[in-house]
Order: structure tokens, then sequence, then C-alpha cells
């Protein structure tokens, strides 16, 4: 039997085996006992996702008291669906490493005694003498840099697009790859970035920003470099620049398409030798950061007009990631919205309570296209907040143009009934899901919902999709 690389081994617990092993695979029992012993939540599942076995770490994180998890389905227990996740509009990981023959890994949101987390899900498939699938080991840890439910900080979301993010975040953090974070402005570059440096091994070290449209060409370089007593006038004493300031940890460079073309080429030394020389000095310092980047300019339109240089953005674009407008997350505007309602209650400018808001005023929320992002939607949540007397924020506390522009929307459903699918009543769901013909990716692709709403949404109302 082949398995993934493993702890040393240890004495099987006999209370930990499970009670329904493949007769094909005696060896199983062996892989148990490594695993009771594995740091990293881990569990045994066989080719039904049924789960056989779970380690103590297992049980610590993700078990619930009084009800055992060995015997059950993996996705019963991880997203209380009553179908495996590629049926319910989830990418299922073992499907994947059964159709490859090798590990799968995605990101999944999974309901865990403290709700629902994001978690990092490793597959491996387990073979026997005949190279044939008895059973998959599947590691989980905890993303902790991203919540899936309200939070007074950090990165909040679970939608699919967020959660694409999110995932590409996790896999580079560990590297020390440079990544470029790409995004319409007001999508949160900062705080994935800071994300990104919690998760990896210079989280002890500093995290420093650099806002490369807010310094002028003059000042750029010492800023960034720093530089020695009477370098130039007003120099009385040296400085130390933000490339020294991040020693040891994370260097970002916020809007990095505003970077004068003078200054690149310095920054591309930087970059590619480690090392750079204060303002005024001849003596050369060695650097020692992991680089982050993002804007919100098209940088290859840039290179083509000669405003950006090719082999600069080659350097630092080695791991881009795409940070999703909130256009493409409409499903997570009411999670963003609770969340920067708490945040302005618990700063001291902020209300004294956190408001809440009607559920009308959402509907318009989650109908506007937010060409603002996050920063448009926590600038209106703040207005608004000011405006309810008492505490409930309701359609007349919001900006005119928003009212107006998405009221129709709200209101009307098209006779097709796609409009505004978020706001159809049970009545006309079931209507429209009665006269479909097709997929269910097709009807909920003319719905403008996931796969995974979708299928929640049939089961709430108990229609049976197969027919």
């Amino acid at each position: 039997m082949t398995s993934p690389d493993l702890p040393p081994k240890h004495p099987t617990s006999p209370s930990r085996l499970p009670s329904a092993l493949p007769a094909s695979a005696p060896d199983l029992g062996a892989l148990v006992s490594y695993l009771e012993y594995d740091p990293q939540p881990s569990i045994v599942l066989d080719p039904h996702y049924q789960i056989l076995a779970a380690n103590r770490a297992y049980q610590r994180q993700f078990g619930v008291e009084g009800q055992a998890h060995v015997g059950r389905k993996c996705y019963q227990v991880s997203h209380h669906y009553d179908v495996p996740c590629d049926q319910a509009g989830e990418h299922c990981p073992m499907r994947r490493a059964a159709e490859v023959r090798s590990a799968d890994r995605v990101l999944h949101i999974h309901h865990t005694p403290r709700g629902p987390e994001h978690v990092d899900v490793e597959l491996r498939p387990i073979f026997d003498a005949k190279s044939e699938i008895v059973a998959y080991v599947e590691r989980l840890a905890t993303v902790r840099g991203a919540s899936a439910k309200p939070s007074a900080e950090g990165l909040v979301g679970r939608a699919p697009a967020f959660n694409k993010a999110i995932s590409a975040l996790q896999r580079v953090a560990p590297s020390m790859l440079p990544v470029l974070l790409l995004g319409e402005s007001g999508t949160g570059k900062e705080l994935f970035a800071h994300a990104l440096h919690e998760a990896s091994e210079r989280a002890q070290r500093p995290f420093v920003v650099v806002d490369c449209s807010g310094i002028t060409e003059t000042l750029f370089e010492s800023e960034l470099f720093g530089f020695e007593k009477g370098a130039f006038t007003g120099a009385t004493s040296r400085k130390q620049g933000l490339v020294e300031t991040a020693q040891g940890g994370t260097l970002f460079l916020d809007e990095i398409g505003d970077v004068p073309l003078s200054m690149q080429v310095k920054l591309l030394r930087l970059i590619e030798t480690g090392t750079f020389r204060r303002v005024g000095s001849t003596e050369t310092q060695r650097a020692d950061f992991r680089l982050v980047a993002a804007t919100h300019k098209p940088l290859e339109q840039m290179i083509a007009a000669q405003q950006f240089r090719s082999d600069l953005y080659f350097r630092i674009s080695a791991f881009p990631i795409h940070l999703p407008a909130v256009r493409e997350r409409l499903d997570d505007i009411p999670l963003l919205a609770d969340s920067i309602l708490q945040r302005m209650a618990s700063a001291k400018h902020g209300p004294l309570r956190k408001p809440s808001i009607s559920a009308d005023a959402l509907e318009l929320l989650r109908a506007w296209h937010w060409p603002g992002n996050i920063r448009e939607l926590r600038n209106v949540l703040e207005r608004a907040s000011l405006l309810a007397d008492n505490g409930v924020i309701r359609p007349e506390q919001l900006p005119d143009a928003l009212r107006t522009k998405t009221a129709a929307l709200v209101e009307d459903v098209s006779a097709s009934g796609y409009a505004l699918p978020r706001k159809l009543t049970d009545e006309a769901f079931v209507k429209i899901a009665a006269q479909f013909r097709g997929k269910r990716s097709e009807l909920a692709a003319q719905l403008g919902m996931s796969e995974r709403t979708l299928y929640r949404r049939l089961k709430a109302l108990s229609i049976d999709e197969d027919a």
C-alpha cells in the first residue's frame, strides 16, 4: 500500500480503529496509527465518502461533543449536505483525486463547532497492491486569515470569487515568491497583503506598507532607501528607509503602477540583487524582505505605452492574484455590511451601538453595482448609520442615486423571472424551477446565482431536482 508522507509509526489505538475497514485493505490499521499522532487534523475516508477514522487533532478541532463523526458521510459533517459536494455545486476533492489518481486540494467552507470557517482541504488516495483506490486520507487546516461570518477585523467573505482568492493566498503564503495583487480600487488589497504576511513564516517580523501613489518622485528614493546625514538640505541625521524597516518581514508596495518611471530601474535592481544604498552613501546594504505589490492599473497596457518597465513587471508578477470586485461577490453583501457596522460600533468615532439593516434596505445594497467596492459600501453605511435615529438603517437613509437606480430592480421581476433572482419569492422560484428544462448549472447561471445557492434553495423548498 502506498500512502502520503506521514509521521513516524506508533502503536495503533484500538479505540480509534474503524469497524468498517475494507477487507481488501488490511494495512489501513497502520495508517490510522500514523494519523493518530499527526498534529494536523486528519480523517480516513472510504471511496463512498464514509469517515472510517479520525485522529485526535480532528476530534479536538472539528468534533462535536456527544456526536461521533466516524461512520457518517464527509459531506454531511462538513457541509450539512445530503449529497456529495459536486452535486451541490461545490468542488469535490474526492471526485477529482479519483479522476487524476493523485492528490487534490481545495478551499471549502465547513460547519465547525465555532460556526462556518474556511478550511484548506488536501485529499490523497490510498492504493492497494492492485493499484485500486481503497481509501483516502484527508487533512484539514483552518484558514485563520479570513472569516466566513461577520467579523470586526480582517477579511470576510464566503462567495466563490472570494474563496478563490483566499485559496491562492494560502498556497503562495509559505513560499518567498513575489505576489502581485490585482483588482479594482477599494477591493481590500492591503487587507489581503496583511493576511498573506500573517500566513507566512515572516508573520512575527514587520509588515511595512509603501504607498507608491502618495510619495513624490523627488522623495521616493529617500523614503524607500533612507539617507545619510548631509545627503541633501535638511538631512540633519541618518534616516532608515522603508526597505530597511521591513528587514526580515514583508514589504507591501501599494499601487506600484504609480512608481515613477525613473525609479523603476532602481526598484528592479533592489528586487533582483537584494541590495540597496542609502541616498548619500556608497555603502551597499543587504535587503531581506518578502515582496507583495498591488495595483488597480492595467500594467500590461502601461508596458505597451512605455509607462511601465516590462522587466520589472515580470519580477513582481511571479504569482498574480485577482481580488474580486463587490459586484462579483454580491452574496457577500450582508456579511460585509454586518462586519463594517461591527467595526464602526467598536471605533471611537462610530455609533454607540451597532445599527441593523432592514430587509428592503439590504435588497437595495445587494442590487447596487458598487463601482467603489468595499470602500464605497463603508462610506454608504457610515452615512446611513448617522441618519438612523432608531438604530435601523432603512432605504430612506441610503443615498438618492442608490435608491432611484436600484428601486425598480428590487420591485420588479422581468417576465422571465431573472431580473433580480435574489428577490424571487418562493412561489416564483418554484414556478421557474418547474418550467425550466436543462441542467442545474444552466438554471443557476440564468438565475444569476451559484450552483451551491441554487441547491440550498431547492432543498429548502423540498423541490425534487431530478424531477
